[in-house]
């Protein structure tokens, strides 16, 4: 092999080694899991219960969902955020279809098509799509739909409905909740299972902010109340907004982090990923400077040596002649 040859080989390998990952991880989380939220930043709740929900817990999972809706005749349109904390720890079955909904952006342009003043709001159903321009009671499907597949009820005891309550609708079946949740605009205590014949409903989180985004959008005017001023309207059955209010988006933000514990780890988490790339900039540079000396030591000990794959060397004649 000649000079040259062994130089690119040298230096083909340097770059093999710099192309390289410096570390080989796993399947990464999703980055809202390492994101803690301080529930001090939440200011706009529901009214307080003495129930274990309105407490936040480490860890728990925090979406939000960005609306747009009109809160009555002739007032301009307002938009804003409602932010829901989950209880994985007693319906994790539930909380855990509701994040891969959102996950895979199945209520993302879908509007809330039955809203109850001092009852509830409802929403999920991915058929609640407007089709060009808004229609009360358009498409024909809207509120019956869903994905297709249906979770068990679940119930425990620490969950209830309480003001700001999100809770799974459902058909007849008791096991039959898909998709579609709603939010108590007020206590709806008559929907738990123990105040109820046919297994009650099922709860599985809560309003931490923008409480009075869910209150503005019960009070719309509908179309069984077209003045939208009815107070206390828990008959309704259409319950349909006579002006769109619209989910633009429901992500998921992070988790609640009430002691500071993910902030801190996070923090100490960057210190040490900055120590992981000095490091590995060291080795690289290291590496660089030894493939370099070697580059050189080569030159500089084959520079007058003869070059045999290059050319034949012709072979004298040695015969006498006369």
């Amino acid at each position: 092999m000649g000079k040259t040859s062994r130089q690119r080989v040298v230096l083909s390998c340097i770059l093999v080694f710099l192309l390289l990952p410096i570390s080989v991880t796993g399947e990464e989380e999703p980055a809202w899991k390492s994101n803690g939220i301080d529930p001090t930043t939440w200011t706009d709740g529901p009214v307080v219960e003495d129930t274990p929900m309105q407490n936040s817990y480490f860890g728990d999972p925090v979406f939000a969902i960005d609306v747009t809706y009109t809160p009555g005749h002739f007032e301009d349109e307002v938009s804003g955020t409602i932010v829901i904390e989950l209880f994985p720890q007693w319906a994790p079955v539930t909380v855990g279809n509701m994040i891969e909904h959102i996950e895979d952006g199945l209520y993302d342009g879908i509007f809330f098509h039955r809203v109850i003043n001092d009852f509830v709001t409802q929403s999920g159903d991915p058929e609640c799509k407007t089709n060009g321009v808004y229609v009360p009671g358009l498409p024909a499907q809207c509120g019956s739909g869903g994905t297709g597949e249906t979770i068990p009820l679940e119930h425990n005891e620490n969950l209830s409905h309480v003001d700001g309550a999100i809770g799974m609708a459902r058909g007849q079946e008791e096991d039959s909740a898909d998709s579609q949740w709603y939010i108590a605009e007020t206590e709806a205590h008559g929907l738990d299972p123990e105040n109820r014949d046919d297994g009650g409903y099922a709860t599985f989180g809560i309003v931490r902010d923008g409480m009075s985004h869910v209150r503005a959008i019960a009070e719309v005017p509908t179309s069984d109340d077209p003045t939208g001023t009815d107070v206390d309207n828990p008959f309704s059955t259409a319950g349909r907004p006579i002006y769109e209010a619209k989910i633009n988006k429901i992500e998921m933000i992070g988790v609640a982090d009430p002691n500071g514990e993910l902030s801190a780890q996070a923090s100490a988490d960057e210190s040490e990923t900055g120590s992981g790339v000095l490091i590995a900039g060291v080795i690289v540079l290291i590496i660089l400077g030894a493939g370099f000396v070697y580059v050189v030591k080569q030159n500089n000990t084959k520079q007058d040596a003869p070059i045999y794959d290059a050319e034949l060397i012709e072979e004298k004649d040695t015969s006498n002649t006369t």
